[in-house]
Formats: C-alpha cells, sequence, structure tokens
C-alpha cells in the first residue's frame, strides 16, 4: 500500500454528493504548514469506521476525494470487540488512550471509584480533548477503525449495566485470583454468541478497590483476574491488559 500521510474525517462529510471535501482551519495547518503537502499531491483520508480513500490536494483548504463510491481499502469489524474500563487516574489519562488505541481497542470507558484521585473534572472538555488524541493515535497507527471512548460513570453503575454479550473481568492485585487474563478469555469464549460480543477489562485505581467495590464484584460473580506478578502503575496495567486483549484475538483469528 502506498506510503501517505492519513487524515481522519468524520465520516458525515465524507458521505455526500460532491467528491470535494472542504477542510477545516486546524486540518488544513496540518496538512500545508506541519505536513507540507503540495497542491497536486495524494493523502490518505480515513472515516474511522472501516474505509479508506484517497484524496488530492486541490487548495489549501480543499481535497478532492478519488472514487468516493469505492474507498481504496475496506475493513470490516471484528467479530470480538475488545474493551479497557479504566478508573481515570490523577495523570497519565492521555497515553493510556493514545497506546490503547494503537494496539487495537475498540472501547474505552473512563470510570470514577471510591479511591480514586482524580474527580474533580469537566467532563464534556475533557471527552473533547480525548477524542481529539484518539484521533490522532488513529492517524499514526493507520488504523480504519477509530475505538469509540464513553462518558465517565461510576464502576458499580457500568458493571449493573452490562448485557450477556459483554463479558467483564476485574484486575485485582493482593487477592489470589483462579486465573489470568488469558485463562479467563479462552473461558468466557466458549459462552457468548460470536457477532457483537465485547470482552472488557476493568483497571482500578492505583490505591486499589475498596471494600464495597470488592464486595459487589462478589455479589455480582465478576471474576477476578492477574495481570502481573508485580504491583503496576494504572497506565501500565492498561497496556498490558489491552495488549493481552489483542493478542488472543489474534490468536483466535489464526486458529479459525
Amino acid at each position: 500500500m502506498d506510503d501517505l500521510i492519513r487524515l481522519f474525517i468524520q465520516n458525515e462529510r465524507i458521505i455526500c454528493d460532491n467528491k470535494n471535501l472542504k477542510l477545516t482551519k486546524d486540518e488544513a495547518h496540518y496538512i500545508n504548514k506541519v505536513m507540507r503537502i503540495k497542491i497536486g499531491e495524494e493523502i490518505f483520508i480515513t472515516n474511522g469506521l472501516g474505509s479508506l480513500w484517497k484524496a488530492i490536494k486541490v487548495k489549501n483548504d480543499c481535497l478532492e476525494i478519488i472514487q468516493l463510491k469505492k474507498p481504496y481499502l475496506s475493513q470490516k469489524r471484528e467479530i470480538y470487540l475488545l474493551g479497557i474500563a479504566v478508573v481515570i487516574p490523577k495523570s497519565g489519562f492521555e497515553d493510556i488512550l493514545k497506546m490503547c488505541t494503537e494496539i487495537g481497542i475498540d472501547f474505552i470507558q473512563p470510570l470514577f471509584s471510591e479511591r480514586q484521585v482524580n474527580k474533580n473534572l469537566n467532563f464534556k472538555r475533557k471527552l473533547l480533548r480525548w477524542n481529539s488524541i484518539i484521533k490522532e493515535a488513529v492517524e499514526q497507527s493507520e488504523r480504519l477503525w477509530k475505538p469509540s471512548i464513553l462518558k465517565g460513570t461510576d464502576i458499580i453503575e457500568w458493571i449493573k449495566s452490562r448485557d450477556n454479550q459483554e463479558r467483564v473481568s476485574i484486575s485485582i492485585t493482593r487477592e489470589d485470583t483462579s486465573c489470568d487474563l488469558n485463562q479467563w478469555l479462552r473461558k468466557e469464549q466458549e459462552f457468548v454468541n460470536k457477532k457483537g460480543a465485547i470482552f472488557w477489562n476493568v483497571i482500578g485505581p492505583e490505591g486499589g478497590w475498596s471494600s464495597r467495590e470488592i464486595e459487589f464484584f462478589n455479589k455480582n460473580k465478576n471474576t477476578f483476574v492477574k495481570l502481573s506478578d508485580t504491583i503496576l502503575r494504572t497506565s501500565t496495567a492498561s497496556i498490558n491488559a489491552s495488549s493481552i486483549l489483542n493478542q488472543w484475538r489474534i490468536d483466535l483469528k489464526l486458529r479459525n
């Protein structure tokens, strides 16, 4: 495949009758001043929904999409979807977003918990910032599917709202567990319909889960899993869990 820079564009701006795409001020600055794309040169644009097009710069603020009705490359959504639910740490959450996106996670769920340090967030503003970070990571990693970052919620309320196609494991430290994340994944895949199944791993606060939260997990029959023999920071645990999830899915596709 051609080695061209990539630009993420919302699908509703691409799928229209007009093949000329008007760029925003930030997008025009990126291709003109940062990447120094000249008029007549090609770039890739992706909608984050599995499609990639070639486009030609025709003006400093305008691209012409080549074969709008026939994308240069298309990719189906994965059968098994992967999710990381993370209690927002005091620092490092933006790095978690970047790296989870690059690894291949499909859903990122910010969580609140009793022992969380960073609780005073302007969430509307944060979501705008976080989506921008994910968009840039999609461009950099050359993914065709943009992960979804969901609205922040309390850990207990979030678990109560899961359905039967969503399987949830809880990462825990300093506790005996019956399995690690890999073992849990192999066991759980037998109990779900393949289409639309989401496999979640939940990363807690660096202060650990509260006794009330652990009691709820036990009553709800959530499985505790181990990620490592050492104590990991929230950011390290998130990346470790994401890598395990993604490698499991890769191995599963190779076996099938």
